[in-house]
C-alpha cells in the first residue's frame, strides 16, 4: 500500500482517478483548487498534494469561512506591534508559517473581495506586507484552494475576482461525492473502525452484509463525513454487538427518539433479570446459581413488560457471557469454551461475530 494509499481510502475507479490527479499535481509548484461536495475530503486531498510534493515547508490549513471578515487579513498576512488595539508584538500570518510549504485555503468563497485583491498580488510576485507594515517579504509558498461554490457563477456576479479565479484555477482536482464511489465504503468503513478503536479504545461493532448493503444503499448527502459520523453512532450504540440493515435504518441514518426507546428497552430488559429467580433470598455464595433465572422463569415477563425484542435480548446475554467466560479464563479460548459447554471453533465463530 502506497503513502497516497493511506490518505485517500478506496479502490474504486472514482478514487483511483483521484489519486493519480493528484501524483500528477503534487510535483508542480502551481496553484491549485479542489472542487467538491461538504464532507468529501477536500483537506484531505490538498495534504496529500502537499505530502507528494516533498516540499520541506509545513502545511498550513485556514478555513476562511471560520474567520471573521475584519479579522482575515492579519490571520493570514500577519500583523506588525502595534498594527491596531491588542497588537502588542509582531505575529507572523499563515503565508509566513508556510514558507517553503503549502497553504491550504479552504472555503475560499468565503474570502472577502478586499481580501483577494492582497491574494492576488501575493500569488503574482510571491511577497506579502503585514498589516500595519511596508516592508514585503519574499516567500516560496504553494497555494491549495479549496471549495463547494461555483466560483465561476460567482466571478460573474462579482461576488469572485474573476482574475484571482485564473490565477488560482491552474490545477482544479474534482473530488467524488461518496454516491460516485460507493464500493468503497465497505473499506472505508473497516478504516474508521479501526482508527476509533486505537485513539481511543473504543469497543467494536461488526457490520454484517445486510448492513454494508443499507450503507451503500444510501445516498450519502454528507458524504464521507456522514459516514464518519455513522461510525460514532455504531460504536456509542452497538459496542461490540453486530448490526444488521434494520439496525442501520433505524438508528444509524437517524438519531431520533428511537435511540431513546431502543437504550430504555435493553436497560428494561436487564432490570427484569433482577427480579426473575429472586423470590428466595440468597444467603449462601453455593446458592447463587440455583437462582440463576431458569427457561420457566420468563413464563412472568409480560406481567412486567409489555413486550421484548427476543433477538437483541439473546444476542445481548451471548455477548455478555462470552465476555465472562474469556476475562475469567485470560482470553483462553479452550477453557472459557468449557465453561460455556461450548465447541471451541462455535466460541471462536461467536467473538468474532460479535467483535470480541
Amino acid at each position: 500500500m502506497t503513502q497516497l494509499d493511506n490518505k485517500i481510502i478506496g479502490k474504486s475507479p472514482a478514487a483511483e482517478r483521484l489519486k493519480k490527479m493528484i501524483e500528477l499535481v503534487a510535483v508542480s509548484h502551481a496553484p491549485a483548487i479542489v472542487l467538491g461536495p461538504t464532507g468529501s475530503g477536500k483537506e484531505l486531498v490538498a495534504e496529500a498534494i502537499h505530502e507528494l510534493s516533498r516540499r520541506k515547508g509545513n502545511f498550513i490549513a485556514i478555513n476562511c469561512a471560520a474567520i471573521p471578515a475584519e479579522l482575515m487579513e492579519a490571520e493570514i498576512f500577519g500583523f506588525e506591534k502595534g498594527a491596531f488595539t491588542g497588537a502588542q508584538k509582531t505575529t507572523l500570518g499563515k503565508f509566513e508559517l508556510a514558507d517553503k510549504g503549502t497553504i491550504f485555503l479552504d472555503e475560499i468563497g468565503d474570502m472577502p473581495l478586499s481580501l483577494q485583491t492582497k491574494l492576488l498580488r501575493m500569488l503574482e510576485n510571491s511577497t506579502v506586507t503585514r498589516v500595519g507594515g511596508d516592508k514585503e517579504i519574499k516567500l516560496d509558498v504553494r497555494v491549495v484552494c479549496a471549495t463547494h461554490k461555483d466560483l465561476t457563477a460567482m466571478a460573474e456576479e462579482k461576488h469572485f475576482r474573476e482574475d484571482l479565479l485564473y490565477r488560482l484555477n491552474v490545477f482544479p482536482i474534482e473530488v467524488p461525492s461518496l454516491t460516485e464511489r460507493k464500493s468503497d465504503i465497505p473499506m472505508l468503513l473497516d478504516y474508521f473502525l479501526v482508527k476509533k478503536i486505537k485513539t481511543e479504545s473504543s469497543k467494536c461493532p461488526v457490520f454484517d452484509d445486510t448492513a454494508i448493503d443499507a450503507l451503500c444503499n444510501y445516498h450519502w448527502p454528507g458524504n464521507i463525513r456522514e459516514l464518519r459520523n455513522i461510525i460514532e453512532r455504531a460504536v456509542t450504540f452497538f459496542p461490540s454487538q453486530k448490526i444488521n440493515n434494520e439496525d442501520v435504518e433505524k438508528y444509524l441514518l437517524k438519531v431520533s427518539r428511537d435511540v431513546i426507546d431502543r437504550t430504555e428497552e435493553t436497560t428494561a430488559i436487564w432490570d427484569a433479570f433482577d427480579v426473575l429467580g429472586a423470590d428466595s433470598p440468597i444467603t449462601e455464595a453455593s446458592d447463587r446459581a440455583s437462582h440463576i433465572p431458569q427457561p420457566e422463569d420468563f413464563a412472568s415477563w409480560f406481567e412486567q413488560n409489555n413486550s421484548v425484542d427476543l433477538r437483541r435480548l439473546l444476542r445481548d446475554i451471548e455477548i455478555v457471557l462470552i465476555k465472562a467466560a474469556l476475562s475469567r479464563n485470560d482470553n483462553n479460548t479452550s477453557e472459557a469454551a468449557k465453561d460455556l459447554k461450548l465447541q471451541r471453533t462455535t466460541l471462536i465463530e461467536k467473538a468474532k461475530k460479535y467483535g470480541l
